[in-house]
């Protein structure tokens, strides 16, 4: 099969989708805590916006425990999820903290670990502390802008990205 043919082959169907379905976005869990409450949930509105200082810009959804969390404490970890932990959308993105724990759900399966104070994904593959210099409305989210206080590159691996969602059925197009 010529480059041509592959191209077209991968690039069919795109024109339908909306601009902002076209990205392969990579997905992230971020955990956050404020004194007893720890929460983790899935978030994929996350950009690098400055190299110096390192910053992140992290859209959080409105109505959550994450967000409350955040809110309070000004700080939370972004894990960088691998693409075979697809599998934990289902808990960190389609239920919500306020009426289920997810931790606990997480560390009976020995999915966790600590960082930075922090519970953790084992097998994410790498991790982001940040800390929140300004926020705004955005919508269904807030919008807050953070500095990076320290990173760790954890596991090797490919990161989980929309495309393997949709591939799995997990979200639309």
């Amino acid at each position: 099969m010529d480059y041509l043919s592959i191209f077209k082959q991968h690039t069919a169907g795109m024109i339908k989708k909306k601009p902002w379905n076209r990205t392969n976005q990579p997905v992230y869990s971020c955990s956050s805590k404020f004194g007893n409450s720890q929460n983790m949930h899935i978030i994929t509105y996350v950009s690098p916006i400055s190299m110096q200082p390192k910053q992140f810009i992290c859209g959080i959804y409105h109505g959550t425990r994450t967000l409350t969390n955040i809110e309070a404490s000004g700080e939370f970890v972004l894990q960088l999820l691998a693409g075979n932990q697809y599998r934990l959308v289902d808990l960190l993105g389609k239920k919500s903290g306020n009426t289920i724990d997810k931790i606990a759900r997480l560390e009976k399966r020995k999915e966790l670990t600590e960082w930075s104070g922090y519970p953790i994904l084992k097998n994410c593959l790498s991790v982001l502390h940040l800390k929140v210099i300004n926020s705004l409305e955005g919508g269904d989210h807030k919008i807050f802008l953070c500095d990076v206080l320290a990173y760790k590159n954890l596991n090797d691996g490919s990161p989980l990205t929309l495309d393997i969602l949709r591939e799995h059925k997990i979200i639309r197009s």
